[in-house]
This record gives C-alpha cells, sequence and structure tokens, in this order.
C-alpha cells in the first residue's frame, strides 16, 4: 500500500469515520472560513487605514522608506495577534498559502477554493471599511510596481513569496502552528521582506492584500502582478519542501485545517 500524506494521512490516523465527523462538519467549516475572514480583512484594514490615516494625519510629508517601515510593522504585528487567537481554527490569511496547502494535499480543492472567495472578499471589505472611515489617502496602501518593471516585480513577489510559503510549510506541524514563538517567525520575515520590498514594488506575497487596495480605489491595472508572482513561488515551495522534508504528515494537514472544536 502506498504511503498516505495530507489529509489522507490525518484520515488514516484518527479513522476516517472520525475524520468525515469532525473535519468535513458545516460549522467546524464555517469557523475556519470566519477566522480567515477576520484575519484577512483585519489585514487590509490596518494597511489601508494605516497608510489613510499616515497621509491625513501623519503630521507632515513622510519618505517613502518612512511609510514603508510603519505599514511593515503594522501588518506584522497584526498577523502575529491573529495567528495567535486563530491559529487553531484557520491562519492561512493569503490565497497563496491556501493553493499551497492544496498543492501539498493539506486541504481539499474544493474547499480551498471556498476559502479563496472568503480571503479576497474578506480583503476587499477591509479596504473598503477602511476608506470608509479614513478617506482614499495614501492610496490606501496599494500595491504598485516601479514603471516599466512589471516583469521584475512579478519576479521579486515569487521570491519573497516563495520564502513565506517555505518558511509556513516548514513550522506548520500539528494544530496553532506548534511552538509559542512561530507566529513571531512570520512576523518577523513579513516585517524584513516588507521594510527590504516595500518602496521597490510594495512587497505585497499575498494576492488578497493587492487585491483590497486596488478595488477600494478602483484601479486594478496591476494587480495581475500580485496574483502570478505569488503563484509561481507557492508552485516552487511546495515542490522544494517536499525534497527538504518530503511529503505532509497527518499534523501537517491538521495544521492546514484546523482543529475541531470538540476534538479530544
Amino acid at each position: 500500500m502506498p504511503a498516505l500524506h495530507g489529509k489522507e494521512a490525518l484520515a488514516a490516523e484518527v479513522g476516517t469515520a472520525k475524520f468525515h465527523a469532525d473535519w468535513t462538519r458545516p460549522d467546524h467549516r464555517v469557523r475556519r472560513l470566519l477566522a480567515e475572514f477576520i484575519g484577512v480583512s483585519g489585514l487590509t484594514f490596518v494597511l489601508s487605514g494605516g497608510a489613510a490615516v499616515l497621509a491625513r494625519y501623519g503630521g507632515g510629508v513622510l519618505a517613502t522608506y518612512q511609510v514603508v517601515l510603519i505599514l511593515s510593522l503594522v501588518s506584522a504585528l497584526w498577523l502575529v495577534a491573529a495567528i495567535y487567537f486563530l491559529g487553531d481554527i484557520s491562519a492561512h490569511f493569503n490565497p497563496a498559502m491556501t493553493f499551497a496547502f492544496a498543492l501539498r494535499g493539506d486541504m481539499g480543492w474544493l474547499m480551498a477554493g471556498v476559502y479563496f472567495i472568503v480571503q479576497f472578499t474578506a480583503a476587499i471589505a477591509g479596504s473598503l471599511l477602511a476608506r470608509a472611515f479614513f478617506g482614499p489617502e495614501g492610496r490606501l496602501a496599494a500595491t504598485t510596481p516601479q514603471p516599466g518593471m512589471s516583469a521584475q516585480a512579478t519576479a521579486f513577489e515569487a521570491v519573497i513569496t516563495f520564502g513565506l510559503v517555505l518558511l509556513v510549510l516548514a513550522i506548520a506541524d500539528g494544530p496553532k502552528l506548534n511552538g509559542q514563538f512561530v507566529p513571531l517567525a512570520v512576523g518577523a520575515y513579513i516585517m524584513a521582506w516588507g521594510t527590504m520590498g516595500g518602496p521597490f514594488d510594495g512587497a505585497s506575497m499575498n494576492p488578497a492584500r493587492s487585491l483590497g487596495p486596488d478595488v477600494a480605489r478602483g484601479d486594478l491595472s496591476d494587480v495581475w502582478v500580485y496574483f502570478v508572482g505569488p503563484a509561481i513561488g507557492a508552485v516552487v515551495a511546495v515542490g522544494v519542501a517536499l525534497v527538504l522534508r518530503g511529503p505532509a504528515k497527518a499534523a501537517e494537514a491538521q495544521a492546514a485545517m484546523g482543529t475541531p472544536k470538540d476534538k479530544t
């Protein structure tokens, strides 16, 4: 019998009947989707709102690197907090991460598709809410390539998303991304690359994070960069993770799909 991996390994470990009773229950899936909505909408709200607040009430014109540093810190802090309080339910907060989990076999493609819908909807809602509060100033933290450098920005997004996905695949081992310092590692990665790459193209690493501000400000001309680049990065990261660590184990699938509320 071939070795099982991903969600099939989890089903075999806990028993097929229990797996279907717990992980495919509608209420468990709703909890996962609600967690994703909170996490992603919070991310775009603090980014879009942060950019608008800095532009309107920051006390003067800030240099680009100052805005980038502040917004990178804000987004990193939000993700650290959100992973801590939502991680045992669902903490992808990024369609590229969901794509990687599905590609690796940690979750089904149908549920991944629903995740995508919720994540993109949440991102748009967060940025629209920020605009309603603070206005469209600061371009709502939209991510945009430098003029004439869309190809370079796409490649850069692939590189930095590759690193993010590889990091999460390496540490996603059991519910709540086991280890009390794991959310800090994710936040540190976001902070490092956001600060370094922000002045170049926004350093998105997240298609939803880019779509939300673009929809809120009514300009989708460059959003393709932040879909294509992260998708390429995620595919390569899954391949490298397979070489480094082998196929996904049951605990890794559980990390991708969360812990049922009444699981013992």
